[in-house]
Parts: structure tokens; sequence; C-alpha cells
């Protein structure tokens, strides 16, 4: 008998000695007193794809028209950087690929174009979701979602070339469009 009640208490102490590390690594929010926060406008269908480029953003102001303009200014910024980059690296690798004389001065022209597109192109998006907010303060917090189409990128991109006669001497629209694809299929891929 006293064998018995040696080994329980044996298993018990080596099961109180195990129990912390059978404890999750992660801390808990209780513990921390983190506390998760979900963004507005984050689901799936507000990320760019190989179709669409897509961002959103927040404005926050007393007045609600203010907070409206805030929101679409910061997504139209952001917007602006991500095609720009994305541009910039097709812009990159088409030039590397063709056999350009000035390829510094083609490029440096060609960015230079498809920068005026991208203006143009931001005058344009289309809004696709929005949230409003109304703060213990009584100010407002504006999220907005925006989109443009990489097709729209494209053709305005087409034809700020076809009235440049110096690009488009050096322009291969089927090869560009392949290089842009590429870029698009990656935003699509990278995106969790």
């Amino acid at each position: 008998m006293k064998k018995i009640i040696f080994i329980s208490a044996l298993v018990a102490g080596v099961g109180i000695i195990c129990l912390p590390a059978c404890r999750s690594k992660k801390p808990l929010a209780k513990e921390t007193g983190a506390t998760e926060v979900t963004v507005p406008l984050s689901g799936k269908e507000y990320n760019s794809d190989k179709e669409f480029f897509r961002t959103k953003s927040s404005g926050k102001s007393p007045d609600l028209t203010t907070a409206k303009k805030i929101a679409l200014v910061n997504a139209k910024a952001e917007m602006a950087g991500l095609i720009k980059a994305t541009l910039k690296r097709v812009t990159d690798n088409y030039t590397n690929q063709r056999s350009v004389g000035d390829r510094q001065e083609y490029a440096n022209k060609f960015e230079e174009m498809t920068r005026e597109v991208v203006n143009q192109q931001l005058v344009d998006v289309k809004i696709i979701g929005e949230k409003i907010f109304k703060e213990a303060n009584n100010s407002f917090t504006y999220w907005i979602a925006i989109e443009t189409s990489k097709d729209d990128i494209l053709n305005g991109i087409h034809n700020g070339i076809s009235k440049n006669e110096k690009l488009q001497l050096d322009y291969d629209k089927m090869k560009f469009e392949e290089k842009f694809n590429e870029e698009m299929n990656k935003l699509e891929n990278d995106r969790p």
C-alpha cells in the first residue's frame, strides 16, 4: 500500500512540474492586457490582385466631410506608391530586355510618362468600400477602400507612348504587357 501511495505522489509531483511546460508559449491577451484590433475593410476583396490595384486608408476629423477627404487623399497616396513601385519594376525588367540605344534616357522618359498616367488615373478611382465611426469625443473616423483597373493603367501607358515618337520607336506593347501582367500576378500571390 505504501508503494502505491509513493508512486501516486511521484506521478502527481511530476505532473505538477511538467504542467507549466505544457502551456502555450504565446502570451494571452488577458496576461498582457492587449486587445486585438480589427481593421475595417480588411477582407481579401480589398487587396490588390492581378486585375486591380486596391488600397484602403482612414481619416479622422471632427467634421465628417474633412475625415472623408483625409481618408481619400491617404488612400490615393498609398495607391500611387503601389502603382509607381509596380511600374518601376516593370520598366526596369522591360528596358533590361530591350535593345534600346540610350537605356537610361529611355527609362527616365518612360518613368516620367508613367507618372503622368498614374496621376491621371488617381482622379478616376472607384470607391469599393467605406465605413464611418463616430468616436466618443464626437469626431469621425472614416475608412475608405479604392481601386483602379490594371487595364486602365495599361491603356493610359499605351496612349502616352503613342503620343511620344521617341518612346514609340523602342516600345513593344506585347512585351510590356507581359512584364506588367507578371508583376500583377506577384501582387496577388504575395498577399495573405
